[in-house]
């Protein structure tokens, strides 16, 4: 394969592009250019390697909006959005003179006919081929995508913006490719809530599969398949991205500082620190195996693992060093490339460890005592004011104090404008970071009417950390629905469940994929739950807690983008300011008579 997995939506993806754009009017021995925009640049790092490309005859990957050498002899492949600016790009290499010898279009989603008429009209004797298909969505994970769009949540919940509707259309859109990669045709369901975000987004979806499968030639009126579509708004669970999470992944994104998903650390080498760095991603098997293992077997297993390889080389038992480690592949450079992935991790696990040791324990207990309501004995919070305290009084960020701030007002439903202005003053007055809230759905002031009461799962039989009791929301919601328990009061349908949600209590076994050619998916029924406003990496993990537990059933999750604690807090203080469209109004004056 590929992409380095060997199932999931990475792979799947990939297969569809090798197929329909790489494979497309390929001739044995010949070379191409494939050139990618912004967007589907990503697309392809996100399921394909250089190496897979030039396997595939791509000698040249080249940037659409950077100059480009002519090379008049060979072919270019596009693989671009239908965007203004990028066809205008494309005219400009074949308008006087052709760049290349041919060009073969392939765009990611559907291309407006003023775009197609200007392709036409400039370089119609150029193109060979000129092809829509549906990618609009990025496979971040092998069960969770994204829409690579972080600005949504400004669109949607800010009170100066204007263009949510055209925000929810775009979105609609990009969900429909991604149910039509998956050669899926779901049934649609929503949560119910005070917004009506989630019911407009699920109505436009379920239009737009009916319009997708319409006019697609290879499923003409495609029916139902057994998979679910459960779109939910931010709001619904707002405590699961603001706690301190303590497995691996959540705790490495919250804690650390990663860029574009890479880990920069100083590796000692004898009296000097040279900066390396590492790609936090499936690519890395020892990654995904430990991405939601919780942090105290994180740091037991990798030890361990390192004592496997390092048995016989000399390494002497008790604490294993990363300064140890540094030393002994210096002396044996055959045992560096065993043991250097073990060493990022080694040094990841020790500096979410020191975190932890510093403040971040302190900070976790008072944080599952107000989200759960019951402290590690199952005792009712009784004064969670005074549960608070502590944090507010001892010297942790301002940050740290907000999110126990926000989670105190979340396990009263809202608090009074007294307790709120006291509160301020001890978190240097970020004010508009709490209040802001509101526009999600969620209760700030206990005065509000948008008050509310998620009736949880009792999970007490459960083994788990005492650090670590909470479960995101999204868990429950996954579990109930394959199990047929959703309430359809609390989660009306856009469209009928298909025949596999079975109402037996569970997804049938018995209903199976039809097989694909280009993909080896696990038998079973398909649930996809997308999340507006961003999903936490406490909750994609739940996606494959409840896939391994259930096993006739993959559950996909995605949002418009991935959350830590810190970015959604940002975004909240960004809705007190103005950007983007927003609505714009003319003063006439008038003239004196």
């Amino acid at each position: 394969m590929a992409a380095g997995t060997d199932h999931g939506l990475k792979n799947i993806l990939w297969q569809k592009i090798k197929e329909n754009v790489i494979d497309d009017h390929k001739k044995p021995g010949e070379w191409r250019i494939l050139i990618l925009d912004h967007f589907t640049t990503k697309v392809l790092s996100s399921c394909c390697k250089m190496s897979d490309l030039m396997s595939e005859g791509i000698t040249i990957v080249e940037d659409l909006y950077k100059n480009r050498e002519p090379v008049p002899e060979m072919k270019a492949v596009y693989f671009i959005s239908p965007s203004e600016k990028g066809v205008d790009s494309l005219v400009n290499d074949f308008k006087s003179t052709y760049k290349y010898k041919a060009a073969y279009i392939y765009f990611t989603d559907y291309c407006p006919d003023s775009l197609f008429d200007k392709l036409r009209t400039y370089c119609a004797k150029a193109i060979r081929v000129c092809k829509e298909l549906n990618i609009s969505f990025l496979p971040y994970e092998s069960q969770v995508f994204t829409l690579d769009n972080p600005d949504a949540f400004h669109s949607i919940y800010s009170t100066h913006r204007t263009d949510k509707d055209t925000t929810l259309q775009k979105m609609a859109e990009q969900i429909v490719t991604l149910c039509a990669t998956l050669d899926e045709n779901p049934g649609v369901r929503y949560k119910k809530e005070p917004l009506d975000n989630a019911k407009k987004l699920a109505q436009l979806v379920e239009n737009k599969l009916g319009e997708h499968y319409e006019l697609d030639e290879k499923c003409k009126g495609k029916s139902k398949t057994q998979a679910q579509l459960l779109i939910v708004d931010r709001g619904f669970d707002p405590v699961s991205p603001i706690l301190h999470e303590l497995t691996y992944q959540a705790m490495v994104y919250d804690l650390i500082s990663i860029e574009n998903d890479t880990y920069k650390y100083q590796s000692k080498d004898g009296a000097s620190a040279k900066e390396k760095q590492s790609i936090l991603n499936e690519e890395d098997d020892l990654w995904t195996k430990l991405r939601h293992m919780h942090i105290a077997e994180v740091s037991e297993e990798i030890p361990k693992l390192v004592k496997e390889i390092s048995a016989n080389k000399k390494i002497k038992d008790g604490k294993i060093t990363m300064s140890g480690l540094s030393q002994l592949m210096k002396k044996m450079p055959s045992f560096r490339k065993q043991i250097s992935k073990k060493t990022v991790h080694l040094n990841l696990a020790e500096e979410c460890m020191n975190h932890f040791q510093a403040n971040v324990e302190k900070l976790c207990k008072v944080e599952q005592d107000l989200a759960l309501g019951a402290d590690t004995e199952g005792q009712k919070v009784k004064d969670p004011m005074r549960t608070l305290l502590p944090v507010l009084l001892q010297k942790h960020s301002t940050y740290d104090k907000i999110r126990a701030v926000l989670l105190y007002i979340f396990s009263l439903n809202g608090t009074t404008e007294e307790n709120l202005r006291k509160i301020f003053q001890q978190i240097d007055n970020e004010s508009n970071i709490i209040l802001n809230w509101d526009r999600l759905g969620v209760p700030i002031h206990s005065s509000s009417s948008q008050q509310r009461k998620t009736v949880r799962k009792d999970r007490s039989h459960e083994e788990t950390y005492q650090l670590s009791r909470w479960t995101p929301v999204i868990k429950d919601v996954m579990e109930d629905a394959i199990e047929n328990k959703l309430e359809t009061r609390e989660w009306p349908h856009k469209s009928e469940c298909p025949a596999a949600w079975n109402g037996s209590g569970a997804v049938s076994a018995r209903q199976k994929h039809k097989g694909s050619n280009q993909d080896d998916r696990r038998s079973g029924s398909r649930l996809i739950v997308f999340i507006i406003g961003g999903v936490s990496y406490s909750e994609m993990r739940c996606a494959y807690e409840v896939t391994q537990a259930v096993k006739s059933c993959e559950v996909i999750i995605g949002s418009t983008h991935i959350l830590t604690p810190r970015r959604l807090l940002d975004d909240m203080q960004d809705l007190s300011k103005t950007k983007g469209p927003m609505e714009t109004f003319t003063i006439i004056e008038e003239k004196a008579a």
